[in-house]
């Protein structure tokens, strides 16, 4: 009987030393998780601190990043003219064309389009200039290339500006800034000339938006000495077409002998000759390959063969 006692006097203490121990636990359980979420709220706001120290510090040195540099990077390393994927290219995209310098005040000598005589497009316009006039930057950016091609450009710089297009200038007797050099609209990036394929001194002009070559004359009045207006609309649909709001005495002397605008103007249909390819026939008409062949419904293996009829339209 007295073992009975000690037995059952012995599980009455364990009992209750094991109800003070979960008691214990229970309570402080709750005392640490409050202070762990002060803890953590705490390490929450400092953490936003921070990363607002950052913020600001970032907003205040913006200015010193000119131009942003996003827009250096696809084809930036390249040595081609045109580094672009068409199939990045958007079909349209509005372009800011404030903050503007003329490249030369010269007049346009030769336009943007179709040459007959050559086979081939005219991808910019020739400005008339002296031999080893200033050339300047059209708009602020920074140099992608400086190079020199015998048989084309001669001399040549591309700019890449933050509004997305880049501006070439061809047929230089020399380049005065570098590949990577920032520079700012009005800015003199060359000396005029006559290198490469030209027949006298002349600044041949391009404007291109992600490879697309643009008319310059539907962005720039160079007439007047201004650009038609605040942005310009690019469309793969529309980007040969010039904006042509200058007198008709400033115009090229060949303009309405150009068979290039009176193709674009008058003929929906083209007849395939013998030696012609998909690729020279659409450039013929200020598009690409590949518009063409969505045109007619071709695929990227069919062929053209003589006499067969294609849609420009």
């Amino acid at each position: 009987m007295m073992n009975l006692k000690r037995i059952l006097s012995a599980a009455f203490v364990l009992a209750v030393s094991i109800s003070g121990l979960q008691a214990q636990t229970i309570i402080s359980k709750s005392p640490h998780s409050d202070a762990h979420k002060r803890l953590l709220a705490n390490q929450a706001k400092t953490k936003d601190q921070i990363k607002l120290v950052e913020q600001n510090t970032f907003i205040d040195l913006i200015d010193d990043i000119e131009p942003e540099l996003d827009i250096y990077t696809e084809g930036w390393n390249s040595k081609r003219v045109n580094p672009f994927k068409e199939a990045d290219v958007p079909y349209s995209m509005e372009i800011d064309v404030r903050g503007y310098f003329m490249p030369c005040p010269g007049k346009v000598t030769s336009h943007y389009g179709y040459r007959a005589k050559f086979g081939r497009m005219h991808k910019g316009i020739d400005l008339a200039i002296h031999s080893n006039d200033t050339i300047y930057a059209a708009f602020d950016g920074k140099v992608r290339l400086t190079a020199y091609e015998r048989k084309g450009y001669g001399n040549y710089v591309i700019i890449r500006h933050p509004n997305g297009l880049e501006t070439v200038y061809g047929h230089l007797n020399k380049a005065i800034v570098k590949p990577e050099q920032v520079v700012k609209a009005g800015q003199p990036i060359a000396l005029g000339g006559s290198t490469g394929r030209s027949t006298g001194p002349h600044l041949h002009f391009e404007t291109r938006y992600m490879g697309y070559a643009i008319n310059p004359a539907a962005i720039f009045d160079f007439a007047n000495q201004t650009t038609h207006t605040d942005t310009y609309t690019f469309t793969k649909s529309t980007y040969t077409q010039a904006r042509n709001y200058a007198p008709s005495r400033n115009l090229a002397q060949n303009e309405k002998e150009n068979p290039y605008k009176q193709g674009k103007s008058t003929r929906s249909t083209y007849t395939v000759k013998r030696g012609d390819t998909l690729s020279s026939i659409a450039r013929s008409y200020g598009m690409s390959a590949t518009t063409l062949r969505k045109i007619n419904n071709l695929a990227n293996s069919d062929k053209i063969r003589s006499g067969q009829v294609l849609k420009l339209r």
